[in-house]
């Protein structure tokens, strides 16, 4: 009761402080929330529509099924998770977070895996996609394509890392019926097949319905996940001004001498852990570290995802039973093995692609990609906020009509 009442009454005082700095700092919390709704209709909404459409399609027509029947030999021994985990983590990695949230909330409320299935899939599945790491963060922050090679390559064995973990979790359950089934069946691709068929006659709606519920069910997640990245770019801008994160920063001076890393990335660091992107930019503009420790200091962001990222997730794993505690010491392993791991392929990866410490000549192979990742961010940032637009349009088509057709029937 004590614990209760103690929470009730520091979240009162927090929104109550958060909502006087609004009403003290209204120039910046505006310039905050301007940045968040950029990148949001820019960058978020047009990269990850397509994704989320497709895989309501693919899930309604059963591929997904026929998927986890055929992964069932792989993804069950290495991680104790279904085989339709396999495509869970494939669409997570294209398209980045909440992808991974999303999908296996979807799979959980169709109940092809378990609730323990399920929060050790949440756990792994859910990371940045290429396109963040390689455009936004190494060419658009550090301009250094070669870094991405580092990043990405941590941050996708990190995930690696985080699901052989995860598999641990729970202790021992009683093993599903179906992985017994999948090793009886020698046929394993006329059983995905028949997976398949049974999946889209169980499925009722018609085809043009299906497409539909995937368009509508997809923006409503994604205006949620705006919500999201504007409110948090609005409270780490707050937290900035109110010195909190400096306060923050200063007790973690210890650690960072512990640790051999310059005091200027606690800020950046303090930062990421509420918002990757700012988290990011602050890391690539401290010039009193290394690029090495700039690097292992973001690999830490991308890998814990940051508040923004885990409260989205939390927000779709609360339509389920699935509990969000997993997902969220799932994020300090991520963070700490991506960090490890960009220490230990450092000189393996980095220095093998770049010759900048042995002259100030510029790799072909550093130019090409700073070439063709600085034009994808282009292309987002100028076609990004017409397909945000034209999109929301259909969808206030689709729920108009939705709607009249539920008070005619």
């Amino acid at each position: 009761m004590f614990k209760s009442k103690l929470k009730t009454l520091a979240l009162s005082i927090g929104i109550t402080v958060f909502a006087s700095s609004l009403i003290l700092m209204p120039g910046e919390s505006l310039e905050a929330s301007i940045r968040g709704l950029d990148m949001w209709w820019e960058i978020v909404f047009p990269s990850l529509l397509p994704f989320f459409i497709v895989s309501e399609m693919l899930i309604g027509f059963g591929v997904v099924r026929f998927i986890g029947v055929m992964l069932e030999p792989l993804m069950r021994p290495l991680f104790r998770v279904p085989g339709v985990g396999g495509f869970v983590w494939a669409m997570g990695m294209a398209s980045g977070f909440p992808s991974g949230a999303k999908l296996t909330a979807r799979l959980r409320q169709e109940e092809q895996i378990t609730k323990l299935e399920a929060e050790r899939l949440v756990s792994f599945t859910n990371s940045s996609n290429p396109l963040f790491i390689f455009g936004a963060v190494s060419v658009g922050f550090f301009q250094n394509a070669t870094l991405g090679i580092v990043l990405a390559a941590a941050h996708y064995i990190g995930n690696f890392f985080v699901g052989i973990t995860m598999r641990f979790y729970g202790g021992k359950e009683n093993t599903d019926i179906r992985e017994s089934a999948s090793k009886k069946n020698r046929f394993i691709l006329m059983e995905a097949f028949t997976a398949l068929h049974q999946t889209r006659q169980e499925d009722k709606r018609p085809i043009g319905k299906l497409v539909g519920d995937a368009v509508t069910s997809s923006i409503q997640t994604l205006l949620m996940i705006g919500g999201f990245i504007i409110l948090f770019s609005v409270i780490n801008k707050m937290l900035y001004h109110l010195h909190i994160t400096t306060f923050i920063a200063e007790g973690l001076s210890s650690l960072f001498i512990l640790l051999q890393l310059p005091e200027q990335l606690s800020i950046p660091l303090i930062s990421g852990l509420f918002e990757i992107t700012l988290g990011s930019k602050l890391t690539s503009g401290v010039s009193e570290a290394s690029l090495l420790h700039q690097a292992i200091i973001t690999s830490f962001i991308l890998g814990f995802s940051g508040f923004s990222v885990q409260a989205q997730v939390a927000s779709i794993l609360a339509e389920t039973d699935i509990r969000f505690k997993p997902f969220f010491y799932a994020r300090f392993i991520h963070g700490l093995a991506a960090a490890v791991i960009t220490l230990l392929i450092w000189k393996p990866v980095y220095e093998r692609f770049s010759d900048e410490q042995l002259s100030n000549a510029i790799p072909v192979f550093a130019r090409g990609n700073d070439a063709f990742w600085g034009e994808m961010l282009y292309w987002f940032k100028t076609c990004g906020p017409v397909i945000t637009i034209l999109s929301l349009i259909v969808y206030m088509i689709l729920y108009r009509n939705r709607s009249m057709n539920e008070k005619q029937g």
